[in-house]
């Protein structure tokens, strides 16, 4: 018989510059006592875990260690932490990592300090949109539902009768929901089969339909069946307990800024004018403070009657030191509202001017926001621990490399930055590959340097040659 190759349907996960991180790496079982205080590094770093991503910084992460204890305790109210640390020495890493730390599935948002400049939005208005997009609300819900395993469907049809070819039309669909009390078989309305075509739901799937709604949800397969193929991927799920029509606890998690737009833009019609305004209107638009009261409002009716929980997750602006004296004094009283997500700002800057004054202050912020900040230090990385971080991002994008190599890439990291260093892994195997080789050596991560150049080299040759370029 012949064999016919199977392709894989899985695809390739994109592998992001901090894909390894998974929380702080204090290992609070053995974490020191007041008499170890002051130890040499190589005894302190025997209470942090490396496998967690994050490689030395040991000093940052304990302070996070504590930080992530008072977001826990809901005392870090009104305040906001600052890294603050030279270029490449870990500080998204480490906001990420306070992130994973507090709940792995915590909401995370990046804003970048360019990213409040727009011609079409205002300054604050971007960064309260990026504030109401770290805020999630779990919602519950009881609804009326048929909950069950489909045990039998029928489509009914007829044929058309201003047809001219004799087309079919759906008139309903039969469908037995099956669970461990017993069944039931549901006449359904045509627009429900569309929905059933749309989750892609067969015989043997446990599936939900809303009574008010006639919403269709597929909640996974009947695990009777979990051993139909030997690879498999459906998520398998246990026969339902009860009967089939019951009340059921419904949980939906959205975020503020989502329920400002769905309120803000109201559902288009049919008509060709009302598609072509909708068209034609600015795809950014303010979503006014009058509705977003009135939201606030109804959430707090829901967290108040216990229908809902707040989810406050963490907002990271990178380059705080590019937002403007407006900005800094939003963000002032931005930090104190009760619905304020955990703000974790990062710069690389020392004493330098504030955008939009004359006023020269430590990072680029105005003496009185750095009052209310807790600032966490960063230090540039050694040779042994850039190797330690090389050797994590070789792992996590599946590189192989030889010692030496590893040795004369992290010199490299050293002289050069981090950053370039990481850079030049990926076109370094694909030198090694060239030459049928596996294994990264000396010679292929010379060859991926001498293709490109670094920050400092490119600074030195224009420095160097600046009669040859426009200034």
């Amino acid at each position: 018989k012949k064999k016919k190759r199977v392709k894989s349907d899985n695809k390739k996960e994109r592998i992001n510059i901090h894909s390894h991180i998974k929380g702080l790496g204090v290992n609070t079982n053995i974490y020191m006592h007041e008499e170890e205080i002051g130890l040499s590094d190589e005894r302190y770093s025997m209470f942090f875990d490396n496998t967690c991503g994050l490689i030395g910084q040991y000093k940052a992460r304990e302070a996070s260690l504590f930080l992530v204890d008072l977001i826990k305790q809901k005392k870090l109210a009104g305040k906001c932490i600052l890294l603050a640390g030279p270029s490449g020495s870990g500080k998204s890493a480490l906001a990420i990592g306070i992130s994973r730390e507090i709940n792995k599935k915590m909401p995370f948002v990046f804003l970048s300090g360019a990213e409040v400049y727009s011609n079409e939005i205002k300054k604050t208005e971007v960064i309260l949109e990026a504030f109401r997009k770290s805020i999630h609300i779990k919602i519950k819900e009881e609804k009326l539902v048929y909950e069950g395993e489909v045990m039998d469907m029928v489509v009914e049809e007829n044929e058309c009768v201003y047809s001219l070819n004799k087309a079919k039309q759906i008139n309903a669909i039969i469908l037995t929901l099956k669970t461990v009390k017993g069944s039931k078989t549901l006449r359904l309305a045509p627009k429900i089969h569309e929905q059933i075509v749309r989750e892609k739901i067969k015989l043997g799937d446990v599936i939900y339909i809303e009574t008010n709604t006639g919403h269709v949800k597929r909640v996974g397969r009947c695990n009777a069946y979990s051993k139909e193929y030997d690879i498999e991927f459906d998520e398998y799920v246990s026969l339902p307990k009860g009967e089939v029509h019951k009340k059921k606890e419904v949980i939906q998690q959205i975020s503020l800024h989502d329920i400002d737009l769905a309120n803000a833009n109201p559902t288009v019609g049919e008509d060709l004018a009302s598609v072509l305004n909708s068209y034609l209107r600015p795809k950014k638009t303010e979503i006014t403070e009058k509705l977003r009261v009135e939201i606030n409002k109804t959430v707090n009716k829901f967290l108040e009657m216990g229908l809902a929980d707040i989810i406050p997750g963490v907002l990271y602006i990178d380059e705080a030191h590019m937002l403007d004296i407006e900005c800094f004094s939003y963000l002032n009283r931005a930090i104190e509202s009760p619905l304020a997500p955990i703000v974790i700002m990062a710069t690389n800057r020392g004493i330098c001017t504030v955008k939009g004054t004359d006023n020269i202050e430590p990072h680029g912020i105005p003496v009185d926001l750095l009052d209310r900040l807790i600032i966490v230090k960063t230090f540039p990385y050694t040779l042994k621990e850039i190797i330690q971080i090389l050797t994590l991002r070789a792992h996590t994008e599946k590189i192989t490399i030889s010692d030496d190599g590893m040795n004369c890439l992290a010199k490299i990291g050293i002289q050069c930055s981090l950053r370039f260093a990481m850079l030049l892994l990926e076109p370094a195997r694909i030198m090694a590959s060239l030459e049928g080789k596996s294994i990264i050596d000396v010679k292929h991560i010379k060859q991926a340097d001498d293709l490109f150049m670094d920050a400092k080299t490119s600074a030195h040759r224009v420095a160097e040659h600046s009669n040859k370029f426009v200034n």
